[in-house]
């Protein structure tokens, strides 16, 4: 059995959700149901695990996606979930694309259809998902996490930008560029200021000071087909900060666009490394998957794990 989740308002179904759901309509052996805001999400995910679906098809933007693995992860042990796959509906869509799953809508959607009439055999990924708690909060899940400038960009985007309706690649662009100029341009106070934080890794002690961003992440790439992290060590979480006004931004951008970040130095304001937990202490915006939170280093720590894996169907090959 298919569940079909279905949310008409992310940001690139907007204009064709009549198209989409025409071919809704006509996949076989699955059960629709439109959701717009996280009560609806919780309500038909239980629903769908209830009637023992095996395959739950997100068609929407990595918020969506979130939401699902949010009260997944709240309700359901890993032996109940249904195989996950995404149709990527929304503004950057970094999980669909990461599974290898891109395109308009309602194309990867009847390309779905042919592959559950032929009997394709399918394509299964593995991928971890971060956790992030803080005490008296609820945990969140999610693929992407960032502060700094990635948080102040994606938090000004959605104020000023998806008013005028900009999605894909072009928003992508947009706050690359928002945060790029932030790391070169930086003030030290404001709205854009850098974020001061303390982080602490396993087994590598504790670094204090002034970073322009931080993000972690379970994807093997981003935007853009980027793949900004250069960790050896063998675990699940991607880590990449950058300090205040490091060496060379520019020589660093290329870097990270052309897939050399190995050359980027800790010395020059660079760090990256693979690990299975990192806390922070800060009192700063933060986002997950595109969804802004706040964080209070009087409440403790801010501990990002991996949490998973999951298994979600990816495109095929």
């Amino acid at each position: 059995m298919i569940g079909l989740l279905f949310n008409p308002l992310s940001g690139r179904i907007r204009k064709r959700k009549d198209a989409i759901r025409r071919v809704l309509a006509g996949l076989p052996g699955a059960t629709c149901s439109e959701v717009t805001n996280a009560p609806e999400i919780k309500a038909s995910v239980d629903a769908f695990i209830q009637a023992d679906i095996d395959l739950l098809v997100i068609v929407g933007g990595d918020g969506t996606v979130q939401g699902v693995l949010c009260h997944l992860f709240a309700t359901q042990p890993l032996a109940r979930w249904p195989v996950l796959t995404v149709v990527p509906g929304g503004t950057t869509n970094m999980t669909a694309l990461d599974l290898g799953i891109c395109g308009k809508p309602e194309f990867i959607l009847q390309q779905l259809k042919g592959y559950l009439l032929k009997q394709i055999p399918p394509v299964f990924l593995q991928r971890h998902v971060l956790c992030i708690e803080q005490a008296g909060a609820a945990k969140v899940y999610g693929m992407f996490f960032g502060v700094g400038f990635i948080a102040r960009a994606v938090i000004f985007s959605q104020s000023k930008i998806k008013q005028l309706r900009i999605t894909g690649e072009i928003y992508s662009g947009i706050i690359t560029f928002g945060y790029l100029v932030g790391l070169i341009f930086g003030r030290r106070d404001g709205a854009w200021a850098p974020v001061r934080m303390s982080i602490i890794e396993r087994n590598t002690g504790v670094r204090h000071g002034t970073y322009a961003f931080l993000f972690a992440s379970t994807l093997d790439r981003l935007l853009f087909g980027m793949r900004p992290y250069w960790g050896q060590e063998k675990e699940p979480l991607h880590i990449t900060f950058v300090r205040q006004k490091p060496k060379r931004p520019l020589r660093s951008l290329l870097a990270l666009l052309t897939g050399h970040a190995e050359t980027l130095k800790e010395q020059d304001g660079y760090h990256s490394c693979n690990t299975g937990a990192l806390e922070l202490l800060i009192d700063d915006d933060y986002i997950v998957d595109g969804e802004s939170y706040r964080a209070s280093s009087q409440d403790g720590p801010l501990r990002i794990t991996a949490a998973g894996p999951i298994i979600f169907l990816g495109a095929g090959r």
